[in-house]
């Protein structure tokens, strides 16, 4: 059973036993995307969570939650600008907190 204090770090589940079952699934992949839409959206100028979906080829509902947890852990923020997403709503334009044009390599 999934850590529920664990969250974002662990997918979190709801008092359901097909949330349970589903937050289990994902435990092992959930590091994986989660690492994955970083590494996009730090290559980026922001994207949405349909935009980063679409480049990784992954269905939105994988990708949203973990757009979720890289923001809870400080990783993403929020960059004020919004987008209209694939069902035609207003979306978030996440951007990352170090963009990878910003990181600096080590001294050599």
């Amino acid at each position: 059973m999934p850590d529920l204090f664990g969250y974002p770090h662990t997918p979190g589940a709801k008092a359901r036993d097909t949330s349970f079952q589903a937050a289990e699934e994902t435990a092992d992949k959930a590091p994986v995307i989660r690492a994955r839409c970083l590494k996009v959206l730090e290559h980026s100028n922001g994207l949405t969570a349909d935009e980063v979906a679409g480049r990784l080829g992954l269905s939105i509902l994988s990708v949203r939650p973990r757009i979720t947890e890289l923001a809870r852990d400080g990783k993403v923020r929020d960059s004020g600008d919004r987008r209209h997403n694939a069902s035609g709503k207003r979306a978030i334009v996440w951007a990352p907190v170090t963009p990878a044009r910003l990181r600096r390599s080590p001294a050599r």
